[in-house]
């Protein structure tokens, strides 16, 4: 797994052993910043479900100003502390080996203009996970909320005042863009 563009282009990330975590693919994740444009410089990016990393630190290779990653694996936490160290962006993220609703509810005032959520499959995960935000002000008036899920995976439910802009498709996951309706 490597950085795809931006100044630390062509580096290497770790990943985690063993089928506990999925990172994204560099397709997937390529597709994902592509959509994303220009709404990646100076973000201050929030990465819950981080897995290795891989999301913000691309983020911040692509010019994000400040990255939160949450991680609950000690396992995968390890993995993202030595990947931050080793890229060498350690003075931007903040790095918490917390449950992601921990997250939003001990920091329901942060605020951030990309938030990344790439949780298990089959979970339910993502919208539970936006219900929790939509209690919060935690996405930037012109903010966006990245998540992925399995192709088959549906979000139904009240995610008011989130709606969703666009969807995308590869292979067997598919990719969320949601943003706040009076935008």
């Amino acid at each position: 797994m490597r950085i795809i563009a931006g100044e630390m282009r062509g580096r290497q990330l770790k990943t985690v052993d063993g089928m506990q975590t999925r990172p994204t693919s560099d397709k997937v994740k390529g597709a994902i910043f592509n959509v994303l444009g220009d709404k990646v410089l100076d973000a201050r990016v929030l990465d819950l479900f981080a897995g290795t990393g891989n999301l913000a630190i691309e983020a911040l290779s692509r010019g994000s100003h400040h990255a939160v990653l949450v991680e609950k694996s000690r396992d995968a936490h390890g993995v993202i502390r030595n990947n931050i160290e080793q890229i060498g962006v350690g003075h931007k993220t903040k790095l918490l080996l917390l449950d992601a609703f921990k997250y939003i509810n001990r920091y329901p005032n942060e605020v951030f203009d990309l938030i990344f959520l790439d949780p298990p499959y089959r979970e339910g995960l993502v919208l539970k996970v936006i219900l929790a935000l939509k209690e919060h002000s935690s996405l930037s008036p012109d903010g966006v909320i990245v998540a992925e899920t399995a192709k088959d995976e549906q979000l139904e439910g009240d995610i008011y005042p989130f709606e969703i802009r666009k969807t995308g498709e590869y292979g067997d996951t598919k990719v969320w863009y949601l943003q706040r309706m009076d935008v």
